[in-house]
């Protein structure tokens, strides 16, 4: 493969790689989106639940009170039957008829708002859910992203012999050599203010027992009591 080939196909490769992290990207944020917009349908949702709920319990209400209208009625029918008056009790029995079939549409239409009110709050939970585990599993990638670029930053640049680690160390290795450099400097100074008061000398025939040390108060005593005597 020339070279010519050989660059192209790196270049190739670079761009493939630079286009699947710039979609990678897109597609986060994309995501991010869709994920709000699902949780503002699940809240609109939710709403319209509550609105549907409402209905349903007006439901209820107008069955209970049509059953105790029809139940009313039913005693009305019962005395006037007490009283002898059959027609009373035939007009009171069509009204109760009325009433009946009433109270049966408003039973089925209330069926009805259960059934539904049952699927919504089922379908709510399972989206809700759907939704919480998708959130998890995005802050779970996004964490993960995070965590490997602050990886491949820090390989980055604690690694190499430019890197910023690696300067410290050697500025470190200069400041310790320089200051060894200026010990030893003074250490030899020293030495040699030594050799040129014979302090070294001196400090050499005290070692090897040649000459003794500094004189005690009781050397210098018995040298006074010996002169006296003489």
């Amino acid at each position: 493969m020339s070279i010519f080939k050989k660059l192209f196909t790196a270049v190739r490769g670079a761009a493939n790689e630079t286009g699947e992290a710039i979609a990678d990207n897109q597609a986060l944020r994309i995501l991010d989106q869709e994920m709000r917009d699902a949780r503002t349908n699940l809240n609109k949702a939710k709403e319209n639940l509550t609105l549907v709920m409402a209905e349903q319990m007006g439901v209820e209400r107008k069955v209970k009170e049509m059953r105790d209208r029809v139940a009313e009625h039913e005693g009305f029918a019962a005395q006037a039957l007490d009283k002898g008056d059959e027609a009373l009790a035939l007009e009171v029995a069509g009204k109760i008829a009325e009433l009946s079939d009433e109270l049966e549409a408003q039973d089925k239409l209330l069926q009805s708002y259960t059934a539904n009110v049952q699927q919504l709050k089922k379908t709510i939970a399972e989206t809700e859910r759907n939704i919480k585990a998708m959130e998890r599993e995005v802050s779970v990638v996004k964490t993960t992203e995070a965590v490997q670029k602050a990886n491949a930053a820090a390989a980055a640049k604690f690694s190499g012999t430019n890197s910023a680690v690696s300067s410290a160390t050697d500025s470190l290795e200069r400041i310790k050599n320089r200051q060894q450099k200026r010990t030893d400097q003074m250490q030899a100074a020293m030495d040699l203010q030594k050799d040129s008061s014979g302090d070294d000398l001196q400090a050499k025939l005290k070692a090897a027992g040649i000459v003794s040390g500094n004189a005690s108060a009781n050397d210098i005593l018995e040298k006074i009591k010996a002169r006296k005597s003489q």
